[in-house]
């Protein structure tokens, strides 16, 4: 790829970064140049035919097709045989993928949005589908007017709770019209894995992503690696990172009271300066300035589904030197405990008991630093029973002994 693919905002709409949501009616005259989204979308068409390539793939539109775009995806319209007019409804994908994990289920188990969207990024409507599918988005005009044309609003309480439940419609709409379904595409010459590269990234951001891990994955070299993520968004591997945590972010500060340092544990940042550093530079106020702000918002529109999946790893992350098990924990909470590990997993990528020895072991590490205490104690002190459970689980995350640790550290600190 020779130059820089533009990237989307990071809002759904360019007149109100609250807003959930946003719908515009759009159309397509002539081929697109490529563009990265950082904001999820569902494209609805309603006339004219075209290629999309999504992915490095490419899918044939026509009326009554409709797209899922995820965030980090890259769309071009190649090919526009006639006019391609359409609905485009931008929204933001963590909170709307919360409500679905947390109160949605099927035969008892959670569904894996961002899978069923990756397998059928493109579906057709049938005659009612489409029907339907014009029907919600319609209601969310009536609810929201236009983007491109925005009108004075008097939102009341329940505007923010109709268009969660909208998108949630519009979304088990689609799942269902592409349930047992496979997306039709054309694979084009050239290397479509690379394609993925972003969108593996975002998946994992709470790991330590390295350009050596992703080198080994994906089949390339690291420098290949690099070139390709310069060329594509204009920013270097690790301010890409960094930008796409900035989302996850601001989710932890609506729904949590984590401190700025436990954040950046969490969310992967090096210290609390840096997460507070990349937020102020990307969203252009302070992180806990945001906080005060906007929790207030979400208070009075009582939203509150999502934010119980941040409560459960603030609840671990405070209590992480108690008998905490997953039983205990998903009773206090009132969940079942493949509940508890489902949500787990979607918002750290861990399970509970690596979540809560990831914590723990962290807990240990800064212990072994900074004071003079043994191994058993610090042991005893971050939950652990025995030196035993306590030097097994520090080799797994920290691929060495609590005492080698302790060592290196005090090595390094004789050589400044």
């Amino acid at each position: 790829m020779d130059r820089v693919v533009p990237m989307q905002d990071i809002y759904c709409s360019s007149q109100d970064f609250q807003k959930i949501c946003s719908l515009d009616l759009e159309v397509i005259d002539k081929p697109t140049t490529p563009l990265l989204h950082r904001m999820s979308r569902f494209w609805l068409i309603n006339e004219g035919r075209g290629v999309l390539k999504l992915q490095g793939r490419e899918y044939d539109l026509a009326p009554g097709t409709m797209v899922a775009i995820l965030p980090w995806q890259i769309s071009d319209v190649i090919k526009v045989e006639s006019p391609l007019q359409y609905y485009l409804l931008a929204y933001y994908f963590d909170d709307i993928n919360d409500v679905v994990k947390l109160g949605y289920h099927t035969g008892g188990t959670p569904v894996n949005i961002i899978e069923e969207l990756e397998k059928n990024p493109v579906v057709r409507c049938g005659r009612e589908e489409y029907q339907n599918m014009q029907r919600i988005f319609r209601e969310l005009y009536r609810e929201l007017g236009m983007e491109s044309a925005p009108q004075e609003e008097h939102p009341d309480r329940y505007h923010d709770l109709f268009l969660k439940n909208k998108l949630v419609e519009v979304m088990l709409s689609y799942l269902r019209i592409g349930e047992g379904k496979r997306s039709d595409y054309r694979t084009p010459e050239g290397d479509v894995g690379k394609s993925d590269i972003l969108r593996y990234m975002y998946r994992n951001l709470s790991q330590k992503l390295t350009l050596k891990h992703l080198a080994k994955l994906f089949f390339m070299s690291e420098s290949s690696i690099s070139a390709y993520i310069r060329q594509t968004t204009g920013l270097n591997f690790s301010d890409l990172l960094n930008e796409m945590r900035v989302g996850k972010t601001i989710n932890f500060l609506l729904y949590t009271n984590l401190t700025m340092e436990e954040l950046a544990e969490i969310l992967g940042f090096v210290d609390s300066s840096h997460i507070c550093k990349v937020f102020a530079a990307r969203v252009g106020m302070k992180a806990n300035d945001f906080r005060k702000t906007y929790q207030n918002v979400s208070q009075i529109c009582d939203i509150r589904l999502p934010g119980d999946a941040y409560k459960i790893v603030s609840y671990i992350y405070r209590n992480y030197g108690s008998e905490l098990t997953p039983q205990n924990t998903a009773e206090h909470f009132r969940i079942s405990t493949k509940e508890l590990n489902t949500i787990l997993l979607y918002q750290v990528e861990k399970n509970f008991p690596d979540f809560l020895n990831y914590v723990r072991i962290n807990r240990a590490s800064e212990l072994l630093k900074n004071t003079e205490l043994g191994v058993l104690d610090i042991a005893l002190e971050v939950g652990y029973h025995s030196a035993k459970t306590f030097t097994r689980n520090f080799l797994k995350f920290r691929t060495m002994t609590p005492a080698a640790f302790r060592q290196n550290i005090a090595m390094q600190k004789n050589t400044l």
